[in-house]
């Protein structure tokens, strides 16, 4: 037993033998497939790091191999994780740390599950880059709070029950200072949600106009106008959930690349070559460097290192899926389909090179852009001198707008 185990008390054994328990009581064959995941969560094998009776058990976080293995292994079900990204990887881990213990018991099951899709109503039209900026409004009235303002960029808008939101409940303060954190029902009177075409085609990302919405105080995480401290709780773990992202060996948008260069010799030349062993090898030191980052959460929470990994993961797919529509040549330049739709995720390798190029580009933008996290790697990690601020320590209402 390791060290870590010896601290939980709990061992990969003991998680091998609940797992195999749970298959047993729980074929994955003869199973309905929402049925079996939930009785995964409530047998505390969703996320073994969680307290018990919250999907886990309270064990090392490096254990989740163990039971993931035992269940891909007999053919289980997971939960789609594409799908509920924003939900398992920013708002259950907010949840989970500011959350009451009712809206831990009412919201971690379904959105582990899947059957409760998440969406981030934080960037604005006028704070995408400076997000503390953002001027949506909350104002008190009785037991509530009555919401207005507009959140732009927000991807699966069109599909989320429900939405982490962060709205300024004071403007007589300085910006960072008078920001509250909320739950929004986007089933709620007054939340309208307008898809956003971009270059795909398609309409991944939305723009939320909230007028008069309600939400009630105790859909409140953590205390009013601390919300910026509790939305870097679920910046941090967005950036290592984009960034950090688990892959296999030529995972990622480097596979059909290299698929392309062994299936097409035709194709080659000797330029090409060089640039595509460069960022194969760029490619696996990433993919090793985001899994270094993995183990160390396992003894921590998620800092400004993610950054670093979330800018890997940016540059590496535009210049990767360049070189794949270079490479192809005259092939490259082919779409396959402009249609208007409203995807439920975003696909970056099951489509053809024209889409990788083209949805890449929004990589630098999403989840952070470029100039922002390298401020952040800078100050942060590298210990520089944080750029002057003037409007530091004005208050809000009196900022140029």
């Amino acid at each position: 037993m390791t060290s870590a185990e010896q601290r939980s008390g709990i061992s990969a054994e003991e998680l091998r033998g609940r797992t195999r328990e749970l298959l047993a009581a729980h074929p994955p064959a003869s199973t309905d497939r929402l049925d079996f995941l939930r009785a995964r969560f409530d047998a505390g094998l969703a996320w073994v790091h969680y307290p018990e009776g919250l999907g886990g058990v309270g064990a090392p976080r490096s254990l989740q191999a163990v039971v993931d293995a035992e269940l891909e292994a007999a053919g289980a079900p997971d939960n789609d994780p594409r799908r509920i990204g924003i939900g398992l990887g920013m708002a259950a881990p907010t949840i989970l740390k500011y959350g009451t213990e009712e809206q831990k018991q009412r919201f971690l099951r379904p959105l582990w599950v899947g059957e409760e899709v998440w969406c981030q109503l934080f960037s604005e039209p006028g704070a995408g880059s400076d997000l503390a900026a953002l001027g949506t409004r909350a104002v008190r009235e009785g037991d509530g709070w009555v919401i207005n303002g507009q959140k732009v960029w927000t991807s699966s808008a069109h599909v989320a029950r429900w939405a982490i939101l962060i709205a300024r409940t004071d403007p007589d303060v300085p910006k960072h200072r008078g920001i509250t954190y909320f739950v929004c029902d986007m089933t709620d009177p007054g939340v309208e949600v307008r898809p956003l075409r971009q270059v795909t085609g398609e309409a991944e990302f939305n723009e939320v106009f909230l007028t008069d919405v309600r939400i009630p105080d105790a859909r409140r995480l953590g205390e009013v106008g601390d919300g910026w401290r509790v939305a870097q709780t679920t910046l941090n773990n967005e950036r290592v959930a984009i960034g950090g992202m688990r892959l296999p060996r030529e995972g990622g948008m480097i596979g059909p690349v290299s698929q392309t260069w062994r299936e097409r010799p035709e194709l080659r030349t000797h330029d090409l070559h060089q640039r595509l062993l460069k960022l194969w090898v760029e490619a696996e030191v990433a993919r090793l460097t985001s899994e270094r980052l993995r183990q160390q959460l396992v003894v921590g929470q998620p800092g400004p290192e993610g950054a670093g990994m979330k800018l890997a993961f940016a540059r590496l797919n535009q210049e990767i899926s360049g070189l794949d529509v270079e490479l192809l040549g005259e092939e490259g330049l082919l779409y396959d389909d402009w249609t208007m739709r409203r995807p439920e995720l975003v696909d970056f390798t099951g489509r053809e090179a024209g889409y990788r190029y083209l949805r890449s580009k929004g990589n630098s933008i999403e989840g952070g852009t470029t100039e922002v996290l390298l401020n952040i790697v800078a100050e942060r990690v590298l210990g520089l001198p944080a750029e002057p601020r003037t409007d530091k320590d004005v208050a809000w209402k009196d900022l140029a707008r």
